[in-house]
C-alpha cells in the first residue's frame, strides 16, 4: 500500500539521514519514478523533504526534523535492538514484519540514543538457534497456523513415535503455537476435552474443517507450555551407573544432552581419573553413550550395564573381523 511506502521513506530518511532514488527503489522493491512520485506526495504532505545534487546527493530530511513513533525507554529500545529474528518467524511469513518493525524504532531514535544503537549492536550479537537446528519439517505449518487464527478444527494424521505404530487421524482444536529452539508445536484440545501438544513435523497431513469451536476461557498457552514442559521432564526416564573415566571425558559429559554428571570423586591411585554417577536416559542409550568412550569410560554397575557394554563391544569386534576376513578372502 502506498501509505506504507510513504511511511516506510520516512522513516529511512530519518535513520540513515540520506538516501538516493536508487537506494530507495531497490529497499522499497518499487521503480525510481515511483520513488520520485512518493517524494512530491511527501512533500505535498508537509514533510520537508528535500533532494541533495552531485555525486554525494541523495534524498534527505531537513535538518531536526523527526517522527515520534514511540514512548519507549532507551533500555527497552536497546533490549528490542539486539534481538534477532529467528528462523521461526520466516516460517510465520514475518521476517519482513520484522525488519519493518526495527526501521521504525530506529528512526524512533534521538540521535544519541541512534549511535549508542550502533555502538552496541556492532558488539553484541545473539543467535537463538542452536548447533542441530536443521531437519525439522513444518510442512503444515502455514495451515495449523490459519486454523488457530480461525479457532476451526483439524482433522490431522499424526505419526506415532514407534516404527511399528501406523499413523492415526485425530479431530483436535488448536488452540496455540509454540516454537522451542527450532521444533514447532501447537497446543490443541481434544473431542474429549484433554489438552494434548503435537509435534508439528509429525503431522503427516492435516485438513482445516469448517467447524468453528470456543476458545476456553480460562485456557493461558504460555502457563500450559510451562505444566507441559514440567511434567514431560518430571516422568522422563532415568538410569544410574557408576564409571571411572578420565576426567577430560567427565567434562564433557557435563555438557551433553543425554548424560548429566551427578557427583564425581578422585580415583585413588589413578592420576586424572575418576569415580563419577552418572545418570542416562535408559539401559540402551547408556550402554551406546560409553561405547563411544572406548577403554577411558568403565562401568562399575549395575552389572546389566557392565555386561551389555561387553556384550556391545564384543559384537563390534566380531562384526570387524568378519569384514577383515571377507576382505581377504
Amino acid at each position: 500500500m502506498r501509505g506504507d511506502r510513504l511511511l516506510s521513506i520516512l522513516l529511512c530518511l530519518q535513520s540513515h539521514g540520506k538516501m538516493t532514488t536508487s537506494e530507495l527503489a531497490a529497499k522499497l522493491e518499487v521503480s525510481e519514478r515511483t520513488i520520485h512520485r512518493d517524494m512530491e506526495a511527501l512533500s505535498t504532505a508537509g514533510i520537508p523533504v528535500y533532494a541533495e545534487r552531485g555525486s554525494s546527493g541523495g534524498w534527505a530530511l531537513m535538518e531536526g526534523y523527526r517522527t515520534n513513533l514511540t514512548g519507549l525507554h532507551a533500555d527497552e529500545m536497546m533490549s528490542l535492538l539486539l534481538a534477532r529474528p529467528s528462523e521461526a518467524l520466516s516460517e510465520l511469513g514475518l521476517h519482513k514484519e520484522y525488519d519493518s518493525a526495527l526501521l521504525k524504532l530506529l528512526a524512533s531514535l534521538p540521535q544519541t540514543l541512534q549511535d549508542d544503537a550502533s555502538f552496541v549492536r556492532e558488539r553484541i550479537h545473539i543467535d537463538g538457534a542452536g548447533w542441530n537446528a536443521a531437519g525439522h519439517s513444518a510442512a503444515w505449518l502455514s495451515l495449523v497456523q490459519e486454523a488457530v487464527w480461525e479457532a476451526k478444527q483439524l482433522v490431522i494424521r499424526y505419526a506415532s513415535t514407534s516404527s511399528q505404530t501406523e499413523a492415526s487421524e485425530r479431530t483436535i482444536e488448536p488452540l496455540g503455537l509454540v516454537v522451542k529452539g527450532n521444533i514447532w508445536y501447537v497446543a490443541a484440545r481434544t473431542l474429549e476435552g484433554d489438552y494434548r501438544t503435537y509435534r508439528i513435523s509429525r503431522i503427516e497431513h492435516a485438513n482445516k474443517t469448517e467447524q468453528i469451536f470456543e476458545r476456553p476461557v480460562n485456557f493461558n498457552l504460555a502457563a500450559y507450555w510451562d505444566a507441559s514442559v514440567q511434567s514431560f521432564k518430571t516422568n522422563l526416564p532415568r538410569y544410574e551407573a557408576v564409571i571411572q573415566a578420565h576426567n577430560a571425558i567427565l567434562t564433557r559429559m557435563e555438557f551433553a544432552r543425554f548424560a548429566t554428571v551427578l557427583d564425581r570423586e578422585p580415583l585413588d591411585g589413578k592420576v586424572q581419573w575418576s569415580t563419577a554417577r552418572i545418570q542416562f536416559d535408559t539401559l540402551e542409550s547408556a550402554a551406546s553413550y560409553l561405547l563411544g568412550y572406548g577403554p577411558e569410560a568403565i562401568v562399575v554397575a549395575p552389572q546389566a550395564l557392565h555386561d551389555l557394554v561387553v556384550q556391545q563391544a564384543e559384537a563390534i569386534v566380531k562384526a570387524y573381523r568378519n569384514a577383515e576376513n571377507n576382505t581377504k578372502g
